[in-house]
């Protein structure tokens, strides 16, 4: 088959295509380069540099291609309470650019990468995909009327669509010096340079991480299983632990004299947050089973080698007020 992934240099982009590759498939993608890196791109795809908002551009690039994998996003949750305008934007409108160019290219199926942040907060963990979705932020609401308005589309002209809910996904390849997302590699960057982690509130916040290598191959599935209409959660719901948790396990690794600096809670973070993997097991047969200190060890390993950096603050925050945490309006990174 030929395979078309937007967000190709991307940290999950980047994982399916070689996943694709090795199955035989011709892959093409395309990618902004701003959430990730032009070395995670496997040289055996035929990868344009662009940006999803332009449809025209998009339409051509995805001519011919059999399945649709749209991972691109500025999946910046905590950042879309403070910058909703470019979060919003390139998260629902390149949703449905990527949709519109896929139905015009003929294409039978489209995978929407769609996020945990969709569910919000609710009485009852782990989330499971029959729940009512009461998201809380503007990217997890850009997340769900994404899939609300390809739901749409995908009847309307024919196309399967299938929606995948990847959630707390680490590994190598995740941009490390971006100061707005991925905690374990933040973390991890800021440890290797001797230097102390930043907590949101007290770090009792608890997810399920889980190793991109597991996940990929679920994704991967969503090409050919028959699970066309289907939501279905991609990640862990076993192994949960608090993000204080998860700076002891990266000091312990790295042999550092932890003491983290503490700042306060960041706007509508939702405390406790995991997600069912039964209907994966279920309609994928596969589980996610790498111990996340083995997870923890390769990024470590990665890091190193590719090298520390400073973090730049490479996206604009369009909201500044008494609100906006500390470690964006002071740069703490």
């Amino acid at each position: 088959m030929k395979i078309y992934i937007t967000g190709v240099a991307g940290f999950l982009g980047s994982h399916l295509a070689d996943s694709m590759l090795a199955d035989g498939h011709e892959v093409v993608g395309c990618d902004t380069l701003i959430g990730g890196y032009l070395d995670n791109v496997n040289k055996g795809v035929r990868f344009e540099e662009f940006d999803c908002l332009d449809l025209e551009r998009l339409s051509k690039s995805v001519k011919g291609c059999d399945v649709v994998y749209h991972t691109a996003c500025l999946a910046y949750e905590g950042l879309s309470v403070f910058s909703p305008s470019i979060v919003c934007q390139n998260t629902m409108q390149i949703s449905v650019n990527a949709m519109v160019a896929a139905i015009r290219a003929g294409s039978k199926r489209f995978v929407l990468c769609s996020s945990m942040a969709r569910y919000g907060y609710q009485p009852i963990t782990p989330f499971t995909e029959d729940m009512v979705c009461k998201p809380l932020d503007p990217y997890g609401i850009s997340k769900f009327a994404s899939e609300e308005i390809l739901r749409v589309l995908a009847k309307t002209h024919g196309i399967e669509l299938v929606i995948a809910v990847p959630h707390n996904i680490v590994g190598i390849r995740q941009k490390y010096d971006d100061p707005f997302r991925n905690v374990a590699s933040i973390m991890i960057n800021l440890m290797l340079q001797g230097r102390q982690p930043v907590i949101y509130g007290d770090g009792s916040q608890v997810r399920c991480f889980s190793d991109v290598d597991d996940d990929i191959l679920l994704l991967n599935r969503m090409s050919t299983f028959n699970v066309a209409d289907q939501v279905i959660n991609i990640g862990p719901d076993k192994g949960e632990i608090s993000i204080l948790e998860l700076a002891n396990k990266i000091s312990k690794i790295i042999d550092f004299d932890l003491n983290p600096i503490f700042v306060e809670d960041r706007p509508l973070e939702v405390k406790h947050a995991t997600c069912s993997a039964n209907k994966a097991r279920k309609l994928l047969n596969h589980d996610s089973n790498t111990p996340l200190e083995v997870t923890l060890e390769k990024m470590v390993n990665w890091i190193s080698s590719r090298g520390t950096c400073n973090f730049d603050y490479h996206l604009p925050v369009e909201i500044m007020n008494k609100l906006t945490p500390k470690t964006w309006s002071q740069k703490l990174f």
